[in-house]
């Protein structure tokens, strides 16, 4: 039952499928294992980013697309909420038109990006995809009228998933469960719904032949895969999902602006979390996801108090000072990559190979 749900695509290492276990239930009841606002927000944009993430290695890990607009389908799916709500008010109906606009106008951008530029190689192939990235968000900072400009949209949700909402009058395992936790719980089973989808898809004959173009895709053209038209399908089935990941954010905000979704910060990050995860794998959006994402929200306090612990030398105290969190981090990227040169999952799974 399990391997028909993975798509037959188990984690063949018993520390990754531990790893994934605990990720997979740590989230499940994060609402009341890790109370708080920051710990809630932590967990939920992990959601958010083991989408958008995973639908990043589709193209990036398993059919060899270096692509810099991801972001922008991102950004799509947040603005055809936030529009949506703004224009139609708050009500499942808006959260519907909102997300069908976007996957509408995310299909056909991401074909016609696909028809028009994966004809052209590698590098080139980024700079055409950065520069349509890059005149999108200017657009969506120019359009005022629609987009909010530089100041974003604040809008509201459906009325069960308002903070104010509490369906229950007393607690729930010492926890108020409110229209947030409900929130919550919709980006959970979306995820998780939405990484099974892609474990299929890559676990397909589809995804196979996507495999056999990014080893060599000649060979695959000439065996008679049409490999144009896989790649345009890569790249359209990649935006679709980064599209719902964009409305995930979304939801969760009930903010959205260029800053927010269209960030090219956001785009690093996900190469960042793709290359700790491991590239090809859907298991390495998860895990480079939660190491990422924890490392980026909890590093700064931690270096407070290794801070004030070492007081005593002022040297050291300065060098572990929460003001250079980004040295530090940089610092634990480079020594994931040393030692995890295929990623996490990657040298797990290696590992696990080698063992009599």
């Amino acid at each position: 039952m399990l391997n028909r749900l993975l798509s037959g695509d188990m984690p063949r290492s018993r520390v990754l499928a531990v790893m994934l276990l605990a990720i997979f239930a740590g989230l499940a009841v994060a609402p009341f294992l890790f109370p708080g606002v920051k710990a809630l927000n932590v967990a939920a944009k992990v959601l958010i980013f083991v989408v958008l993430v995973a639908s990043f290695d589709l193209l990036l890990g398993y059919t060899g697309i270096v692509s810099f607009a991801h972001t922008m389908f991102f950004g799509i799916g947040a603005y055809g909420v936030a529009i949506a709500s703004t224009r139609l008010g708050a009500g499942w109906g808006a959260l519907a038109a909102g997300l069908g606009g976007a996957l509408v106008v995310s299909l056909l951008l991401s074909l016609a990006i696909g028809l028009f530029s994966l004809r052209v190689r590698a590098i080139f192939f980024a700079m055409i995809t950065l520069a349509v990235a890059a005149a999108f968000q200017t657009l969506a900072s120019q359009l005022s009228d629609w987009t909010g400009g530089e100041d974003g949209l604040t809008f509201k949700m459906p009325e069960w998933l308002s903070p104010s909402f509490e369906p229950f009058e007393s607690e729930v395992f010492g926890v108020l469960v409110d229209g947030k936790i409900l929130s919550y719980y919709l980006l959970f089973a979306v995820a998780v719904i939405l990484v099974l989808m892609l474990l299929r898809i890559v676990n397909s004959p589809f995804g196979r032949v996507l495999q056999a173009i990014r080893e060599n895709e000649f060979r695959a053209e000439a065996i008679g895969y049409r490999v144009v038209l896989y790649r345009t399908t890569s790249s359209v089935l990649s935006a679709l999902f980064a599209c719902v990941a964009g409305a995930m954010l979304a939801v969760w905000l009930r903010y959205n602006g260029p800053d927010t979704s269209l960030s090219f910060e956001i785009m690093m990050d996900c190469l960042l979390i793709v290359v700790i995860g491991g590239m090809g794998t859907i298991y390495g959006a998860v895990i480079g996801s939660v190491v990422f994402l924890i490392a980026q929200s909890y590093l700064q306090d931690l270096l407070r108090l290794a801070s004030e612990a070492t007081g005593s030398l002022p040297w050291l105290a300065a060098l572990l000072s929460p003001d250079r969190w980004l040295l530090w981090l940089g610092l634990l990227f480079v020594l994931s990559v040393y030692y995890f040169p295929t990623g996490v999952v990657g040298r797990l799974r290696a590992g696990a190979v080698r063992k009599p």
